[in-house]
């Protein structure tokens, strides 16, 4: 569990127990598109409220799966950024498209499940804990189901179109942030500059890396650079490789 993932789990469950015994506090803190000029806190406290259990529960599994992978590839800042900002997206989203009042963190958990996609499109996730299917796909699925929920022909009372808005301020924060995804095949040719600037004290920094600390993702990431490493030598490596395995090497 990262920092700011567990703060955001036990920030969203502290509310919502705090829902239960204050009744008015949804009331307060939901978005509703019409008091949106009014009360524009609520475009960021609706992110904290939730509507059931269920609701919270399916929210933070999420955050818990997805979200420090992400937050370990971003930082800290740049997580929190891509989160905030995919909520107020789903906001925004939602003030344009349906005028219901909005309560979850489903669009700052879409933006989060976006950047997994983005970073690791090829990882085997198992839907229902069955099926597998492969990262990007579940976000073209997940699309699917929000377009046509939006459109009212299935699963309504929804906040589909949160849900859309969410994926689209993740997908501006990975845009303007510049960090690119992890699969080297998937990266365009121009990217894979070789840098001279790591010298042979990096390459034994790097080898000194706890791995068996890191995420799997992660780690599965840096064996791969330091494979690489160790078959091609610094010059094999990429700036972006470099910056890849530097970030574990405090750990």
């Amino acid at each position: 569990m990262t920092k700011w993932v567990g703060t955001l789990i036990i920030a969203n469950v502290a509310v919502y127990f705090m829902q239960s015994q204050l009744p008015n506090l949804a009331n307060a803190l939901a978005f509703v598109p019409a008091l949106a000029l009014l009360r524009p806190w609520t475009a960021i406290t609706y992110m904290f409220l939730h509507a059931s259990f269920s609701h919270i529960a399916f929210n933070m599994l999420g955050l818990y799966f997805f979200g420090p992978q992400v937050e370990d590839r971003l930082g800290g800042a740049r997580f929190l950024t891509l989160y905030f900002v995919s909520g107020l997206s789903g906001a925004a989203t939602s003030m344009v498209f349906s005028q219901a009042g909005l309560v979850g963190a489903s669009a700052g958990v879409f933006g989060v499940q976006l950047a997994f996609a983005y970073f690791w499109p090829r990882a085997k996730l198992l839907i229902w804990g069955i099926v597998p299917v492969e990262a990007r796909t579940l976000i073209v699925i997940m699309t699917i189901v929000s377009l046509v929920g939006g459109a009212g022909i299935w699963m309504r009372g929804i906040g589909h179109f949160a849900h859309l808005g969410g994926f689209l301020g993740g997908w501006l924060v990975l845009r303007l942030s510049g960090v690119r995804r992890v699969e080297d095949k998937l990266r365009p040719v121009q990217m894979r500059e070789r840098t001279a600037a790591a010298s042979p004290s990096d390459a034994q920094r790097w080898k000194k890396i706890p791995l068996e600390r890191l995420h799997p993702v992660n780690r599965e990431e840096a064996e791969r650079v330091l494979a690489k490493l160790d078959a091609r030598g610094l010059s094999g490596l990429t700036a972006e490789d470099q910056a890849f395995l530097n970030r574990f090497t405090e750990i």
